[in-house]
């Protein structure tokens, strides 16, 4: 009964909110692997992005709740998603045609474009800020939990009660039927195939007849949609405060790199390394080594190897070292 109760707790606090977390930060990594593998730069406007998509959605879901509509037991925010995605995508199609495409034009170095993203997020950061403010904001309705910690405790007998958020279960729901349609587009369809082909040899799409312009503005528009539901769901299963967002710039950038910058199967793989990693590292193992082990052999200690206001130092390490030693990272995308 003890492993079983170490199982629960090791399920409650590592793997259930790692796996969350990993689904949010690889539809990050996703938008910001595609960006620099067909526009080739890094976007730091990315976490602004996705801080945009999520507040023009919790706007429209206050919205929608003050007309009386919901979701029943989902988050109303879930209905909103759509139309946050289309406001999002006007507004980084509207930046590049304002932006990007001079510096594209007049191929401008890479880095360049990192000092204009540089810009842009400044300008997109004080935008989400006018919106909605500094203020942390919750915004989920509907049904808190699937499993109930208290309901599986008088079900199963055991000590440690299992529980599991209706927001953890959207967003890997959502996140996978997501990756399953950016993956069947990019592999089904021609503007897909043109995406790939852009990506692995400009001049010679080029030559092809590909227009590029089509390949840069459907690349935005795929990139709006997956940072706005990777914020829409972050801001679900912890709450929204703009800040947050740009903090998150680097665990996205690390999962990009650690999968492979350019590769989107490398992005997916490396948001859950990054996550997991987090996880591991900044969680308080006493509770479940108490379980497992005999009571005169669990120490005194927290078994905490870093306190959780640091887990941003566990996506920098790995940054680093993946970039010292493999900067091809895992699935061999694009060295930086």
């Amino acid at each position: 009964m003890d492993l079983l109760n170490a199982l629960v707790a090791f399920l409650n606090f590592v793997f259930i909110p790692a796996a969350a977390y990993g689904a949010q930060l690889a539809l990050g990594a996703l938008g910001a692997t595609l960006i620099y593998g067909i526009l080739r730069f890094s976007n730091f406007a990315h976490g602004e992005t996705m801080a945009f998509g999520t507040a023009v959605t919790i706007l429209l879901t206050f919205g929608l709740q003050a007309m009386g509509l919901t979701f029943g037991p989902l988050p109303t925010a879930l209905l909103a998603l759509p139309m946050g995605i289309a406001l999002t995508s006007l507004l980084v199609l509207g930046t590049d045609r304002v932006v990007y495409r001079f510096y594209r034009e007049a191929r401008a170095a890479p880095v360049i474009l990192v000092v204009v993203s540089m810009g842009v997020m400044f300008i997109m950061s004080a935008l989400t800020r006018f919106l909605v403010g500094v203020e942390d904001i919750q915004f989920t309705d509907g049904a808190r939990f699937v499993i109930n910690a208290r309901d599986f405790r008088e079900w199963s007998g055991l000590e440690e009660g299992l529980a599991l958020r209706t927001t953890q279960l959207i967003t890997l729901v959502v996140a996978g039927l997501a990756v399953a349609a950016l993956f069947w587009f990019l592999n089904r369809t021609r503007t897909g195939k043109s995406m790939r082909a852009f990506s692995d040899n400009e001049d010679l799409a080029l030559l092809s007849g590909i227009n590029p312009n089509r390949v840069v503005a459907v690349t935005w528009i795929i990139v709006a949609a997956l940072a706005t539901t990777a914020g829409v769901l972050y801001g679900l299963d912890k709450s929204f405060k703009a800040f947050t967002y740009f903090q998150l710039l680097l665990p996205i950038f690390a999962a990009a790199v650690v999968g492979g910058l350019g590769n989107p199967l490398g992005a997916i793989a490396g948001g859950f390394v990054i996550a997991f990693s987090e996880v591991v590292v900044t969680y308080a193992w006493k509770q479940v080594v108490a379980y497992a082990l005999p009571g005169e052999w669990v120490p005194a200690s927290l078994l905490q190897l870093m306190s959780t206001e640091y887990k941003f130092a566990v996506s920098f390490a790995i940054l680093i070292l993946v970039l010292l030693f493999k900067p091809t990272g895992l699935f061999k995308g694009q060295s930086v």
